[in-house]
């Protein structure tokens, strides 16, 4: 199967606000402040773990995981939402919309299945500590990561092909912020039931499983941190496990919102709000969750910080 449709129009519109070109400018402000802070705060992440021998462990193997995933994910849609929206021309071209379809989608996927499988490592850890090391084993845990990262490459390339393949009938304009499968979908013509139930099985299986799992695995968490004769065990564990809970309802709450239900029926202004949302504002808010509520990646970033004024 070819990856592009051939009768596929040689750019689209992006209409984005254009009904309420109020919205443009404070929205082109906050992405202008919050793209930096994403990509600093995630950078930071990523330096001190690899920096700090004492956070050469699992929990911030995954981390840092984590933050790569979240920079490129806000990555592939802010420079371009930027670009539109602080120009009068609101165009992407038919490939540079086929390139932000796969790439956003195979960072979307990754993380969903990222973050199950950061919840499974809190389990051992407080569930099991004693066999932890054994189990969370450096080559399990880059076993765990290289399955991610294939689960998402493959749902991504499989549905997005899937979508560019949908007779788009002359209609090049996409009431939206950028390019996502149930926008593409929902703007195609023709027969296209097939491709609504089709994302809808696949997102079970990428959004509702692993949420079901993350759920499963904190309930198991929960009642073993009560079962704790240290007070400040509790505190550290909860700490910890919060943190990750935090992200985990930013990131499947929009998610299944957008997902879960046929693209049909999804409202006009909702992709948009959700699109800001999970590709802007949780990469932003991730790197300070993890760093406020833990201790030792504060005393890594303070140490980081230390050594750099004291080198120049």
């Amino acid at each position: 199967m070819a990856l592009i449709n051939r009768s596929h129009p040689e750019e689209f519109i992006l209409l984005g606000f254009a009904d309420r070109p109020w919205l443009e400018l404070p929205i082109f402000i906050i992405l202008l402040i919050t793209y930096p802070m994403a990509m600093m705060g995630n950078i930071a992440i990523i330096l001190v773990s690899k920096l700090d021998p004492h956070l050469h462990s699992p929990m911030y193997f995954f981390l840092t995981n984590l933050s790569f995933l979240d920079m490129c994910y806000t990555t592939s849609i802010v420079p371009q939402m930027l670009f539109n929206l602080g120009s009068t021309k609101k165009t992407i071209s038919y490939m540079g919309c086929a390139v932000q379809l796969y790439f956003f989608h195979i960072m979307g996927g990754t993380e969903c299945l990222l973050l199950a499988i950061m919840s499974f490592d809190r389990y051992v850890a407080i569930c099991r500590p004693l066999h932890y090391t054994l189990i969370m084993n450096q080559h399990i845990c880059i076993l765990l990561v290289s399955i991610v990262w294939l689960g998402g490459i493959t749902y991504a390339v499989s549905e997005a092909t899937v979508t560019l393949q949908l007779p788009l009938c002359g209609v090049n304009k996409l009431d939206h912020l950028i390019c996502e499968i149930p926008v593409l979908i929902k703007t195609a013509c023709g027969e296209k039931e097939v491709n609504e139930l089709t994302l809808s099985v696949v997102c079970i299986f990428l959004l509702a499983v692993p949420l079901c799992l993350i759920l499963a695995s904190y309930a198991s968490i929960g009642h073993a941190v009560l079962k704790m004769k240290s007070s400040e065990g509790r505190k550290k564990a909860f700490g910890t496990c919060s943190s990750h809970l935090i992200v985990v309802f930013l990131f499947y709450g929009p998610g299944i919102s957008m997902y879960l239900q046929p693209p049909s029926s999804i409202t006009r202004d909702q992709p948009k709000f959700m699109a800001l949302f999970y590709g802007v504002v949780t990469p932003t808010v991730n790197p300070f969750i993890y760093t406020l509520r833990n201790k030792d990646v504060k005393g890594a970033l303070g140490n980081l910080v230390r050594s750099i004024l004291s080198f120049k």
